[in-house]
């Protein structure tokens, strides 16, 4: 009697595990790049295996449609072809599937239960919390060259005085206006610790981010120079601002623009260029590349190959003056050369090759990218007349120190505007925090924000500007 109850209990425990199913809606949370990016698999039984849904809540994006879905032997496998994603992952008992997500070739690791998962709460020490002892005032202004309107906060040291004030421009890419990044937020840091030292600062939503309106993604720089003038504008007329003490500071394309707005408009009476470009669009994603391929592991053999690829595609965007030609050459080219890519491997499927060079097509054709790669900054920085200072960090594998500041001290120096100051500050990456190797992969994972160094360094020059 005693062993046929074990035969049973055997039996039970036998079918319990042969009974898993992924029917039901399993939550995982993606890391990449310092951003976590909750995923939800939406999995149904039908007649012929299951069908399923995928939401990305962080990104809005919900009834994804997955093409392909398999269980077998415990294992799920599932294909969305719009935006390049393949997943596999294994059912263990403890209801988990433990796999990889892979999208243009580039694979993490992702774990997906039936428990809802929260992001993780990041560490950032420096990041200020109301009460604030200043006064803030949401704003609108409006870009009259395309009708957009730009939403921001300008925080004010008090609420009477007429202040000096910085006006804060971003970096690449749409981003909000505290410049939100790698769980980071820069510019809110930046405008708390410039207002407690009585500067005004205005920082804005990027066109089409966040509360401004316009479409971000037909935009070249020239359209975001337009505007931080708006911005200037907007300024020239509040009773609360010192009018002859309007300045911009400008992140990575932003210290880009900074002078291209300055350039044009004698209202602007100081500039802050904050890892800046002095080199050609172009020549700076070549050694930003080389930097960050080196600082990865990757080796000499490798990294020859993708600076070939890429070097053939900068040339066609360089020759382009035609985006429906350049797409069809863009994608003919890589095409064939991605077979080469080492980022892709060695046994990429046809259907991986295509997708890359779509992907890689879409990105290089981009009304920004075309400008951003034929843009040389050189000639706008001789037109600059207003006092200036140039930081980046001797770490900064996104905008070289060394070899940006030279050309920025040498435009000066031709149109001889004796008013630059540019410091090369030690041990800082391209978002000015203490690091160890300045790769982009440590953003996200240092603490530290904005480091002290850079902040004195910019608030020093700001009052020897506005005394």
């Amino acid at each position: 009697m005693k062993k046929q109850i074990i035969f049973i209990l055997a039996l039970f425990v036998s079918i319990s595990l042969f009974s898993q199913s992924p029917v039901g809606s399993w939550n995982g949370l993606l890391k990449v790049q310092g951003q976590q990016i909750r995923l939800v698999i939406n999995i149904q039984q039908v007649e012929n295996g299951y069908k399923a849904t995928m939401d990305s809540p962080d990104q809005g994006a919900k009834g994804i449609p997955v093409d392909q879905v398999t269980f077998v032997n415990d294992t799920l496998k599932f294909e969305v072809k719009m935006i390049g994603v393949t997943y596999t992952g294994l059912l263990g008992n403890d209801q988990i599937i433990k796999g990889t997500f892979t999208q243009m070739g580039m694979s993490l690791p992702l774990d997906l239960s039936t428990v809802e998962v929260k992001k993780e709460k990041v560490v950032r020490p420096q990041e200020p919390k109301a009460p604030f002892p200043y006064h803030s005032e949401e704003v609108k202004f409006i870009n009259k060259v395309d009708g957009d309107t730009l939403a921001g906060t300008l925080t004010l040291p008090d609420k009477k005085g007429r202040f000096p004030v910085v006006v804060l421009i971003t970096g690449s890419g749409p981003q909000n206006r505290d410049e939100e990044l790698m769980g980071h937020k820069p510019f809110l840091v930046i405008a708390d610790f410039l207002t407690r030292n009585g500067i005004a600062v205005l920082r804005y939503d990027d066109r089409g981010t966040a509360q401004s309106t316009g479409d971000f993604q037909k935009a070249t720089s020239t359209d975001l120079a337009n505007d931080a003038e708006a911005a200037v504008n907007f300024l020239l007329a509040r009773k609360d601002i010192n009018i002859k003490k309007i300045g911009l500071a400008g992140h990575s394309e932003g210290g880009m623009i900074a002078p291209m707005v300055a350039a044009r408009n004698p209202k602007v009476a100081f500039i802050v260029l904050l890892a800046g470009p002095g080199l050609r669009g172009k020549e700076l994603l070549e050694l930003q590349t080389v930097a960050i391929a080196k600082a990865s592991g990757m080796s000499d053999t490798e990294l020859a190959k993708v600076l070939k690829i890429n070097s053939g595609a900068y040339g066609l965007v360089l020759q382009s003056n035609d985006t429906a030609k350049l797409k069809t050459d863009l994608n003919d080219y890589l095409l064939t050369t991605l077979k080469d890519d080492p980022t892709l491997g060695e046994n990429a499927t046809q259907e991986q090759l295509d997708m890359k060079a779509k992907a890689y097509t879409v990105q290089l054709s981009s009304p920004w990218m075309q400008y951003f790669i034929k843009y040389d900054p050189y000639p706008t920085l001789k037109k600059v007349k207003c006092p200036t200072l140039a930081l980046n960090g001797s770490k900064d594998l996104q905008v070289l120190p060394a070899e940006n500041l030279a050309v920025i001290r040498k435009a000066f120096g031709e149109s001889g505007n004796k008013r630059l100051i540019a410091i090369e500050l030690l041990e800082l990456n391209h978002l000015f925090q203490e690091c160890t190797t300045g790769s982009p992969s440590e953003y996200a994972v240092i603490e530290q924000t904005v480091s002290p160094i850079a902040l004195n360094e910019m608030l020093k020059f700001i009052n020897q500007q506005t005394k």
